[in-house]
Order: C-alpha cells, then sequence, then structure tokens
C-alpha cells in the first residue's frame, strides 16, 4: 500500500514537472516571439543599410556606399547631392532635443522634490495630474499647444517646438526622479541646512548627486522621446520650413519614397542609444553592488 502511495506521489509529481517545464518554454517562447516583432524591423533597416538599393528590401550586393552619401554629403556614383533638408532636420532634431532634454530634467527635477515635500494627499493629487500627459496621445498634446499658441498670438517656429517638447518631456524627468528620492534619506537635506549650507547649496551639493541617476535616465528618456515624436512637432513647427526628422520622413514618404541615406542614419541612431542604455545600465549595476559592500 505505501509503494503504491509512493509512486503515484512520484507521478504526480513528474507530471507537475513536466507541467512546470512546458510552461517555462511557452513563455519562453511567446518572450522571444515579442521580441522578434519588435527588433526584426530595426535589424532589417541595418542589414539593408549595406546595400544601394533605394528600395528597402532588394539587396543588390554589400557595399557602404550609403554611409559614405551620409557623411560626405554627395553621391559620387549618381553624381547627385543628398538632399540637403535631411541634413537641416537632423541638426534642428538633435538641437531641440538636447535643449527641451536640459530644461526639461531641470523642471522635472525641481518639480520631483516639490512634490515629495508635499502632504500626503496633495502629493498624490499631483503624481495623478503628471501623469495625464503621459497617458493622452501626441495629437492631442499637439492640438492643444497649438490652439495655445494661436490665442496667445505666439508665431510658431523653432521656440514653440522646444517649449512643446519640454511641456511632454518633463512629466517623464518627475517619474523617473521621484523613486530616487522615495529611497534617499530624508534627513540628509536638513543636516546640510543644520551645518550652515544655504538652500541652493544643499540642493547642489547633497540632493542632485543622490539624484543624479534618475536625472540622467530622465535626460536620457527625454532626448528619446524628442527624436521620436511628430504629432507634436508637425502642429507646433509652423511654416517657416522647420523640419525635424520625423517631419521630414513624413514629407519625403508623401513624394513616393524614402531617402536611402536615411538607413544608415537610423542605424546609427539606434546604435548610438543602444550603446548609451548599456553604460548606464552597466553603471547602474556597478553603484548598487557598490552599495551592497558597503
Amino acid at each position: 500500500m505505501l509503494k503504491e502511495v509512493l509512486s503515484s506521489a512520484q507521478i504526480e509529481a513528474k507530471k507537475r514537472e513536466r507541467s512546470l517545464k512546458t510552461r517555462r518554454v511557452f513563455a519562453q517562447s511567446y518572450l522571444w516571439f515579442l521580441l522578434l516583432l519588435l527588433y526584426a524591423p530595426i535589424v532589417l533597416i541595418i542589414v539593408f543599410s549595406f546595400t544601394k538599393s533605394k528600395v528597402l528590401g532588394n539587396w543588390t550586393g554589400f557595399t557602404v556606399q550609403l554611409y559614405e552619401n551620409l557623411f560626405t554629403g554627395y553621391d559620387r556614383v549618381a553624381q547627385v547631392h543628398v538632399d540637403p533638408n535631411l541634413y537641416h532636420s537632423l541638426w534642428y532634431t538633435l538641437l531641440i532635443a538636447v535643449v527641451a532634454a536640459t530644461f526639461a530634467t531641470l523642471l522635472g527635477t525641481l518639480a520631483a522634490i516639490g512634490i515629495f515635500n508635499m502632504r500626503q494627499k496633495g502629493r498624490k493629487v499631483i503624481q495623478f495630474m503628471n501623469s495625464i500627459p503621459m497617458i493622452n496621445p501626441d495629437i492631442l498634446t499637439g492640438i492643444s499647444l497649438f490652439l495655445l499658441f494661436v490665442f496667445l498670438g505666439i508665431s510658431r517656429g523653432l521656440m514653440t517646438v522646444i517649449i512643446a517638447h519640454v511641456v511632454f518631456c518633463t512629466p517623464y524627468v518627475v517619474l523617473s526622479v521621484m523613486p530616487r528620492l522615495t529611497k534617499m534619506n530624508p534627513n540628509i537635506y536638513e543636516a546640510a541646512l543644520d551645518l550652515g549650507a544655504t538652500p541652493f547649496q544643499a540642493l547642489r551639493k547633497v540632493l542632485i548627486p543622490e539624484l543624479w541617476p534618475g536625472m540622467l535616465s530622465g535626460f536620457i528618456l527625454s532626448i528619446t522621446l524628442s527624436i521620436d515624436d511628430f504629432g507634436v512637432t508637425f502642429f507646433t513647427k509652423g511654416s517657416g520650413g522647420l523640419d525635424t526628422l520625423s517631419t521630414f520622413i513624413y514629407a519625403d514618404a508623401r513624394k513616393g519614397g524614402l531617402t536611402p541615406e536615411l538607413r544608415p542614419l537610423f542605424s546609427l541612431i539606434f546604435i548610438t542609444m543602444l550603446v548609451l542604455l548599456i553604460i548606464i545600465n552597466w553603471r547602474a549595476a556597478r553603484g548598487q553592488q557598490q552599495d551592497r559592500k558597503k
């Protein structure tokens, strides 16, 4: 009787083990399938950036001609210049992204500090209001800012685009900095004031070093969001010839195709952001290991 009970228990244990293995295999397969869907288009762009074909998907042989065209601005095979609007849009994209990310990081950090020091009820209300711009579709934010600028009589151009990007990037910085505030010892700021530091000195020498990882994450996220944005930029750029990469691609696609030099440009942007992300995560993991040793 005892042997039968043991054998049945062993059978049940084996069944559970098989079931767990099946679930694990299914979960891993599902995860890899999602990663494939996410990264397959990017891999295709990188692969076809090494061919001269103007149509994506038509492989005409390995070459770095598109990269050469991108950096020189001239296609020596076809003896034509690369569209100069591509370089103008790239310049404006980087300029807007860096300026907007810088202001959004400063404003978002100060806002996060203010929200953290509010009472519990007020903090919840402000955090809820901070999450609304992140949930709103870009087109709604873009139209709202467009109507605001028209109502105030502000001519749209570079400054309105920067202001708009600061507006929709700041909530993400607040979201990045808040977890660092909750982990930080709340007494160190008061201790700095008791030791004779001014509020600005305590902010610069005590709070900012503690919040720096969250600020850096918010800055990188803001740059990514700014480069990626189309809806807000489209409604706030005006008609003065200002274009970012997103609006340039939109106009280029309406002409019947995309400039081939966009493929190496996208590849370089993706690799640059990937390297930055790896460095940030590596430094964060290294910092956590050092904190554990202490």
